[in-house]
Order: C-alpha cells, then sequence, then structure tokens
C-alpha cells in the first residue's frame, strides 16, 4: 500500500494518516497479519515528524487495529480473530466438560455411555436455528443493503439485521435487541466503539471493497470531464481520492473535497461529475440535471465473509435464545 500524504487539503498530516490506515484496513488494501513500516520509515515515507506517526500508532493500538510484537514491529490485527472474552468462554466451557465427566465417573457412567449421552443430547437440539447476526454501520439505508448481502452469502447460516452506531448508542432497545445477537459485524475502525456499547459481545470486523457498480461508473466517465469528489469523514477523503482515480485514471481533473467545506457549492457548480460518499446522497438534488451524478458506495467483502465469518459460526456455539426476540431494528 502507498502511503502518500496531500499537503493541499487542510486536513492535519496525523489524521490523514491514521485515516489512510484505517481505509486501508476496512476497505481491504491492507491484510491482517501484513507488517506496517516501523515508526522511523514511516516518518521518512510521509514526511512527518516520528512522534507524529508513533501518536497515530497508539491510537491504531488502542482502537486494536493493530498490534506489536517486540522487536518485531508493528502489524494489521486480524479481524476474525476471537476477542479475548471468546477464549475465556471456551475455558469456561471445558471446565463445567471436566465437571460432567468427574460425575459421570462417580455414577460409574463408562466412556462409551458419557459419549453416548453427549451424542444423545446433541441430536436433540434443533439444527435448522440460524445464528443471528446483526450489521453495525454508520448510516442506516447503507448498512441495511450491508446486511441483506451478508444474509444472502450466508443465508444458510444466518439472519443478518441493520442498525448504526448512533442507533445504539441513542436507543436502549436497539442495545437490548444487539445483546440477543450471535455476532456483531462492523467496519475495523468502529470495533471498538461498538465493543464499548455491546460489552460481552463477540464484535466481528469485515473489509469492504468497491461495487461493481461503482467501479464501472467511473470507468466510464468522459476522459474530458471534471470530477468533484465529495467525503463526509475528513480522515478518508485521501483514500477516496485515490480509489476515485484508480478506477478513472483516464480523467485528469480530479478534485476532492470535505462535505463541510465552505468552498464546496462553488466546485458543484464547475463539476461535471459528482461522486459523493455514501450518506452524502442529497447533493445530488444541487445539480444540473445533465450533471453525472453517482455514489462511491462500497460493499461487504463476500471473500472475506466466506473466510472469516463463515468458519466462525460453524464452529461457534448453540445459537442464542436466552431471552425472546422483542422485536427487530426495521421498529426502531
Amino acid at each position: 500500500m502507498d502511503y502518500c500524504l496531500d499537503r493541499t487539503l487542510n486536513i492535519p498530516l496525523g489524521i490523514q494518516l491514521r485515516g489512510l490506515i484505517e481505509y486501508g484496513i476496512t476497505f481491504g488494501a491492507l491484510q491482517a497479519g501484513e507488517k506496517l513500516p516501523s515508526v522511523r520509515e514511516m516518518a521518512e515515507m510521509v514526511g512527518v515528524a516520528p512522534m507524529t506517526v508513533a501518536q497515530v500508532y497508539r491510537e491504531l493500538k488502542d482502537a486494536e487495529l493493530i498490534y506489536s510484537k517486540p522487536g518485531s514491529g508493528n502489524f494489521i490485527s486480524d479481524a476474525g480473530r476471537l476477542p479475548q472474552h471468546s477464549q475465556e468462554n471456551v475455558l469456561r466451557l471445558h471446565g463445567m466438560a471436566d465437571q460432567f465427566i468427574e460425575h459421570a465417573r462417580m455414577m460409574g457412567m463408562s466412556v462409551i455411555d458419557m459419549t453416548t449421552l453427549i451424542q444423545t443430547r446433541i441430536n436433540l437440539h434443533p439444527r435448522h436455528v440460524k445464528h443471528k447476526l446483526i450489521m453495525v454501520g454508520n448510516f442506516l439505508s447503507s448498512t441495511q443493503d450491508y446486511a441483506m448481502l451478508i444474509n444472502q452469502v450466508l443465508d444458510d447460516l444466518v439472519t443478518v439485521e441493520a442498525t448504526t452506531v448512533a442507533i445504539l448508542r441513542e436507543n436502549d432497545i436497539s442495545r437490548d435487541l444487539a445483546k440477543n445477537a450471535d455476532m456483531i459485524l462492523t467496519f475495523a475502525h468502529r470495533r471498538r466503539e461498538v465493543m464499548e456499547l455491546l460489552p460481552g459481545k463477540q464484535v466481528v470486523s469485515i473489509s469492504f471493497i468497491p461495487s461493481e457498480e461503482t467501479r464501472r461508473a467511473l470507468a466510464s466517465v468522459n476522459p474530458l470531464s471534471h470530477i468533484v469528489v465529495v467525503s463526509i469523514f475528513p480522515e478518508f477523503t485521501l483514500l477516496m481520492k485515490a480509489g476515485v482515480e484508480r478506477f478513472a485514471s483516464h480523467v485528469q481533473s480530479i478534485t476532492v473535497i470535505n462535505l463541510d467545506d465552505p468552498n464546496l457549492p462553488e466546485l458543484l457548480t464547475e463539476a461535471d461529475v459528482l461522486v459523493y460518499a455514501t450518506g452524502a446522497e442529497s447533493l445530488s438534488a444541487q445539480m444540473a440535471p445533465e450533471k453525472i451524478c453517482f455514489e462511491y458506495r462500497h460493499i461487504p467483502d463476500s471473500g472475506e465473509i466466506q473466510r472469516v465469518i463463515r468458519p466462525l459460526l460453524q464452529h461457534s456455539m448453540t445459537p442464542c435464545h436466552d431471552t425472546p426476540n422483542r422485536g427487530s431494528y426495521e421498529n426502531q
């Protein structure tokens, strides 16, 4: 991955660097286990002070997006790694199994008797019950689309509902519903926040890729057009620009700007093509009818869903049914 900061943007370089790495993790440019440049190497590559890089790395570690190996460096965390609480649950289960074996022996049961009993009990449990997953995103409409796609990929294993970080933060009922889920999915850079909102739940981050519709739309832009790219989150502005340049490499005139920039209205009047971030759909109403407008849409990486989420579900315990399902997010 190229680490290039844009000094023409009105965004602090440290925030740009953190956004580059967060975006790279979330959208697949940086893979689990990949080593990051050292603090000194990164500082030289992007032209900032080593203390700036060190601060960015600390923030990423606090968010559990990267981890350190003493003497080896910093690495991208594994999105599919089981959280510590899940490992503790497995150890607790081992203790319960040991107690069962001890009691069974005291009753005079043989190993064959124990095995038969366990197999019988397993067969009595319904196997058709699907796991309940919740996708936590930034905007409800797009998150519902993500949930639908994940449901299609894992249709035989799950039902997937959608919510947002804001809804979880503000709505007690939504948090209660989420606590009944078997697994929570979210963006890598929102995982720590979601874990704080839902303590004790298994929260797994998944990667996203540009949708096929977005790639096709960018590839079909007239080479002489002027593209204006509008981002919502300042830390992701630089990577959004890089994505547009990648799929519209034949276009020379590309300007990137943040949604709250006071110069945005003027730039929109000069644009032939508007490419807006998810959540900024209202901008299209400000464009003339003959102008081209489309969303830079990301979708969950179905390949990673199959590689990471499916095995986690297949090897997990029985789906949660501790409390009745009092509704769905559609009603919140």
